[in-house]
Parts: C-alpha cells; sequence; structure tokens
C-alpha cells in the first residue's frame, strides 16, 4: 500500500500555507518507508493518489507538488495521467518537481522543454528541484530556466555531500539566478532558528522544512 506524506510549503513573510509537497512512501511489515524503486510504483497509482490526496485539499491550499525524475517527466503514458489528475483537482496546481536523479536514458533540453509547453496547455508547472546538486548545476539548467515556474534549493542536499559550508554562498547566487528570471524561489531543508534568519536575511520568503512541518501523513477515505 502507498501513501503520500505532506510536507507544508510557507510564505514566511506571512506566515501563510501555499502548498504541500507529496512524498510518497509504501506500508511494509507494519511501517512506512521510502519505496526502493520509485519507477516500480505504477503511474496509475500514483495519478490515482495524487486526485483523492489534493481532493482532499480542496480550498486549503493553491498547489501540491511532487517528484520526477527527467525520464518520468517526458513519459508520454506518466503525462496523460497527471494531466487527467489536474484536471480532477481543480483549481488546486500540480507542480511537477524534476530532481538531480541521474538516469540511464539521455534527455535533451529539447526534450524537456517540449514537455514543459505541452504541460503548460494543463496547467501544470515545472520546477527544478535540488538545484546546485546531481546533475542540477547551473551550466546544465541555464537553458531551461527560462520555461520553469519554480526552483528549489536544498539544503540536506549540501549537508549529505558534506558542503554545509557552501550553502550561504550558493544560495546568494541561485536568489540571483530567481530574481533574474522572475521565478519562485522555496528554500527546503531549514530546520533551525538560524536558517529561518539566513533567509530572512536574503529576502527568500518561501520555505519548507523541519522547522517549519515535519512530512505527516496523509489519510484517505477507508484508512
Amino acid at each position: 500500500m502507498y501513501r503520500y506524506f505532506l510536507q507544508p510549503q510557507l510564505d514566511a513573510s506571512n506566515n501563510s500555507l501555499i502548498g504541500y509537497e507529496l512524498l510518497i512512501r509504501q506500508r511494509v511489515d507494519g511501517k512506512w518507508v521510502l519505496p526502493h524503486d520509485f519507477a516500480s510504483i505504477p503511474i496509475d497509482v500514483q495519478a490515482d493518489l495524487i486526485r483523492r490526496t489534493a481532493q482532499k485539499l480542496l480550498l486549503k491550499i493553491g498547489s501540491v507538488s511532487f517528484n520526477t525524475n527527467q525520464s518520468q517527466f517526458i513519459d508520454e503514458r506518466i503525462a496523460e495521467a497527471i494531466i487527467t489528475a489536474q484536471k480532477q483537482i481543480y483549481p488546486i496546481n500540480l507542480v511537477l518537481e524534476v530532481t538531480e536523479e541521474k538516469t540511464d536514458e539521455h534527455i535533451t533540453n529539447r526534450q524537456i522543454i517540449d514537455q514543459v509547453h505541452y504541460f503548460d496547455e494543463h496547467g501544470i508547472q515545472l520546477s527544478l528541484d535540488d538545484i546546485g546538486t546531481g546533475i542540477n548545476t547551473y551550466g546544465h539548467l541555464k537553458p531551461i530556466l527560462p520555461y520553469a515556474s519554480e526552483i528549489k534549493f536544498a539544503m540536506q542536499n549540501f549537508r549529505q555531500e558534506g558542503r554545509a559550508d557552501q550553502i550561504p554562498e550558493n544560495l546568494k547566487f541561485w536568489k540571483d539566478v530567481a530574481d533574474q528570471h522572475h521565478l519562485r524561489l522555496i528554500l527546503e531543508g531549514v530546520e533551525n532558528e538560524a536558517e529561518h534568519e539566513m533567509a530572512n536575511d536574503l529576502g527568500i520568503d518561501f520555505r519548507q522544512g523541519w522547522y517549519y512541518g515535519k512530512p505527516h501523513l496523509f489519510k484517505l477515505d477507508g484508512d
């Protein structure tokens, strides 16, 4: 069995909830765990979960977001299921977060951009997740930035790579990139007051992290 855990995304300028990131988990031996292979989860299962979850959140938030890698983002069958889900949960907006995960398949910028245009027609937005880590470097993302709606800076990735000391400099750089391209910038992984104040000093309003709320299981009817 699969369910989404929800983590709030806040606008710290007025302390308002703007949306949730949907983090899929699998029930194994009585515990909720990260799926061993996300790609093996049937897309119709995910789309149905998105629909059932979002419909219970109607009128409470403006958007829900969930992760795909580049291969999943351009997959026609996945796109069809996502668009169907978007129609069913309107007026909530779906945001697709394309992660830094490297896939075996070579994906071109043109494929990504063409798919962004296709999703745009259905009100689905592109978020570039995990910027500055993995394959989501500035050089790699630069051609795609004009077509995105949002970028996400995940401080936890820098911590895991032993690069925590590089967070302030990199965050300032990506804040400038966001301003230049008129993108939403969401700061992920905010864990304490010092990081909260750093975001205040940099003028970054949109945030996500344990400091504001841990992911929590969202039960569906019948659970």
